[in-house]
């Protein structure tokens, strides 16, 4: 009985160890399964994510492009596909074959996003669709060798709504800048008008729902009476205090009624900053003038701005200042405070520094500043030129832009190449709102 007892157990537990081992082929090719299924998961996981980068970067590239061209209409696009991973292209990926989806890039109107569609391109924004087939490693076991993917991305040009700024715009109108300009874009302009109608493009292209902008100008004046001259639209000039006689660099102060809206197209006739800015429209004569007498001296006014910014700018914006001069801080010491009569270049380089160490932007126009660091900026030891001034008081390379003026020696940005200084103004605008990405389905 015992015998026969211990034979049952024997066979009972040589079928157990077959049915494990049953269990254990199954859990094995189900193991395998899953490693497969998350290894092709993971190819196309990366593939993907490479599909829609460049499709950030086509359309990205293509914003900067609109509207950009009079004569050559769809510029944005052809910028756009050159940038797409298409066979050939910048992007080109070699481990799937990438073609774009039918009708794009796409130019687009959006009427939610604060500019305008107007230009050669009627448009303000850009669309980009690429599609994918990308092999597997292992879904041909199940039938399927390549997976098709998509990716779709919008980036609207550059304007529009975007970052927020407190904008103190620090203008130089010393008696210079009456002379004609024959190298700016405006017709006819004196270098002042030049210097205005850059500001106004400037003005146009931001935001005023996320933008306040005040204006001050070197030399400064004597009271806010007389700074209420350059926008009163009377005709009378303001009288001008010498840079020891505790000047008021202030014109307007920061506002954001620049614009009645986001998407309003023209200048705001009723603001005070306008009106300095000489487009206060019909009946509105005066606006800033170049009084000068007192020679160039900016190391006080670039620190009235930053004093003016973090007392009446708001918490938590960015805060800017865009400098317009010639860059030859050179005026004489009879109407500068004490101390104050040399290294007036360098005096502005380490005021301009101190506003960067504050967390301010500084951007730099140098309008017709001199190469020659013998002939400009004579108050200085170690001799510099204004052009060298200019660009270090800019915050970052990027942030200093150059613009010839006739007769001047040609000063040079490396970073911008804008050399003309309405087309400067311009680019700092599209530098403070730069093409950017949108949701698809904006409107």
């Amino acid at each position: 009985m015992k015998r026969l007892w211990l034979r049952i157990k024997l066979r009972n537990f040589a079928d157990t160890r077959g049915s494990v081992a049953t269990v254990f082929g199954f859990a094995m090719l189900a193991f395998i399964g899953i490693c497969a299924i998350t290894a092709d998961a993971a190819i196309l996981y990366q593939a993907k994510s490479a599909l829609q980068t460049s499709a950030n970067l086509a359309v990205l590239a293509g914003a900067q492009d609109i509207n950009c061209c009079t004569n050559s209409p769809g510029t944005a696009v052809r910028t756009a596909t050159d940038y797409t991973a298409t066979a050939g292209k910048k992007n080109v990926d070699s481990r799937m074959s990438v073609a774009l989806a039918s009708g794009y890039p796409a130019m687009k109107c959006l009427t939610s996003v604060g500019i305008a569609c107007t230009g050669p391109d009627a448009a303000n924004a850009i669309v980009v669709k690429q599609t994918a087939s990308v092999p597997l490693m292992f879904g041909k076991a199940l039938g399927r060798s390549a997976a098709t993917l998509a990716a779709t991305a919008t980036a609207i040009a550059s304007g529009g709504k975007g970052t927020s700024y407190d904008i103190m715009l620090l203008l130089d109108t010393t008696a210079s800048m009456n002379t004609a300009d024959s190298s700016c874009s405006v017709s006819g302009a004196t270098s002042l008008v030049c210097a205005i109608k850059g500001a106004q493009a400037l003005l146009t292209q931001l935001t005023p729902s996320l933008v306040q902008v005040g204006l001050m100008t070197f030399p400064g004046v004597t009271n806010a009476t007389q700074a209420s001259y350059d926008y009163d639209c009377s005709t009378t000039k303001p009288t001008i205090a010498k840079y020891s006689a505790s000047p008021l660099y202030q014109i307007v102060g920061l506002a954001s009624d620049f614009k009645t809206s986001d998407s309003a197209n023209t200048l705001n006739a009723a603001s005070n900053l306008v009106r300095a800015l000489q487009a206060g429209g019909s009946g509105c004569a005066q606006g800033i003038s170049a009084v000068g007498g007192v020679g160039t001296y900016y190391a006080d006014a670039i620190t009235a701005a930053q004093n003016a910014l973090t007392t009446s700018g708001r918490a938590g914006v960015q805060k800017v200042i865009i400098l317009l001069s010639d860059g030859d801080a050179s005026a004489s010491s009879s109407n500068l405070p004490t101390g104050k009569a040399t290294n007036q270049c360098h005096a502005g380089i380490t005021a301009a520094t101190a506003a960067t160490g504050a967390g301010i932007l500084v951007y730099s126009a140098a309008y017709g500043a001199s190469t020659a660091a013998v002939t400009s900026c004579s108050t200085d030891s170690p001799q510099i030129s204004a052009c060298a001034a200019m660009q270090q008081m800019a915050s970052r390379p990027s942030l200093f832009f150059a613009a010839n003026r006739a007769g001047a020696a040609a000063c040079i940005s490396p970073a911008n190449g804008a050399t003309d200084l309405v087309a400067a103004f311009i680019g700092i605008g599209q530098k403070l709102s730069p093409p950017r990405l949108v949701s698809n389905d904006t409107l």
